[in-house]
């Protein structure tokens, strides 16, 4: 299990939404700006590394342009974020530089976090850019990725940079104050200062509406399935209002401040992180019950004679989701097989594991 000491666990992840930053007309909200990088600039100043993970290529690009509805085909999108993007990293450069502080952009894409080579590339150059006191300002590389290898939304990436970062804290800046048990347009609806377990953030998750604004693409559903992640890799969340003064200095300090989420008390290494959230799963390794209690309860590799079924089709080192009886899944792992290779080992016994110890992690 990973070290969970205080002090080992100091960066502070924040996520800027485009509607935080971004106003209807596609302008930046530059007072907004210069906020968010002084309460930022003030962690930093207490020892405290920080990562601002930022949307709003898109909005500002299309606000450069004069157009007033975000687009929906992928190549305009591609192009309203290059040409906001460089209008976006300028907002945070003017607005950390006036406070002494120097900010490096770092662009990704889903597949840099499904590859490990990349994976661990970008987890050492936002580590070597927070050591020399600068902070990285991550956005997805919009104008390259495809509709099959996206994140989706800003939220989910923001996710992945904690967990890659084992960071101390996520916060998440929304348009509103926090997660509300209903809509909170409704006079009766009620904020949710905390969500005390896992269960409660699928069951609130669940019922929170989808949508997102006129300029993004997440809403309180994505921060909610974001919250989970990071807490699930010991993260803590927070989900609060980027347009009230103090949210990130709350939540870093621990204050009242939005929403909640707590960090699972014990986690796994941070290859084991990596495997769980960062990697794709290409197939399903169906297990008879004596090899899911073999696995999940005493901690062993998963045989061949174990298996009852194979689906999908994987290569050798892919990852596998493994699955009981009842088709629950209840671990991740890297399969020593390609699928139909495994298929004609179904039961057989004396044969090298499917799935070693070493290479899986337990949902």
């Amino acid at each position: 299990m990973a070290d969970r000491r205080p002090g080992l666990r100091r960066t502070v992840v924040v996520k800027a939404g485009s509607s935080t930053l971004v106003d209807d007309a596609g302008r930046p909200r530059s007072p907004v700006f210069e906020r968010l990088a002084g309460e930022c600039a003030a962690l930093v100043a207490s020892g405290t590394p920080v990562v601002v993970v930022s949307s709003g290529a898109v909005a500002l690009g299309i606000g450069e342009l004069r157009k007033t509805v975000r687009p929906r085909a992928l190549g305009d999108l591609q192009a309203a974020s290059a040409l906001g993007q460089t209008l976006l990293q300028l907002q945070w450069e003017r607005a950390f530089g006036a406070l002494g502080i120097r900010t490096g952009q770092v662009l990704l894409t889903e597949g840099d976090i499904h590859r490990r080579g990349s994976y661990v590339n970008a987890r050492r150059a936002l580590r070597r850019l927070m050591s020399w006191g600068v902070v990285p300002v991550v956005n997805e590389n919009d104008s390259t990725a495809t509709e099959e290898i996206t994140f989706g939304d800003n939220d989910t990436l923001a996710a992945h940079v904690a967990v890659m970062l084992q960071a101390r804290l996520l916060v998440l800046l929304t348009d509103i104050d926090g997660v509300y048990d209903r809509d909170p347009s409704r006079p009766d609806a009620r904020l949710i200062p905390e969500i005390l377990d896992q269960a409660q953030v699928d069951a609130v998750a669940e019922d929170a509406p989808a949508g997102a604004s006129g300029w993004g693409s997440g809403g309180i559903a994505a921060k909610l399935r974001s919250a989970r992640m990071a807490g699930s890799a010991g993260v803590e969340a927070v989900i609060a209002s980027g347009l009230a003064a103090g949210a990130i200095t709350a939540a870093a300090s621990g204050e009242a401040s939005g929403t909640r989420v707590p960090a699972a008390d014990q986690l796994p290494s941070a290859y084991k992180l990596w495997l769980r959230h960062g990697t794709p799963v290409r197939g399903r390794l169906v297990c008879d019950d004596g090899a899911r209690r073999a696995v999940a309860e005493r901690g062993t590799s998963l045989l061949p004679v174990g298996l009852t079924a194979v689906d999908g089709s994987f290569s050798a080192g892919d990852a596998v989701e493994l699955v009981g009886p009842d088709g629950g899944a209840f671990a991740v792992g890297v399969s020593r097989y390609e699928a139909g290779e495994l298929t004609r080992a179904l039961g057989r016994r004396g044969l090298p594991e499917a799935v070693r110890r070493d290479d899986l992690v337990l949902l």
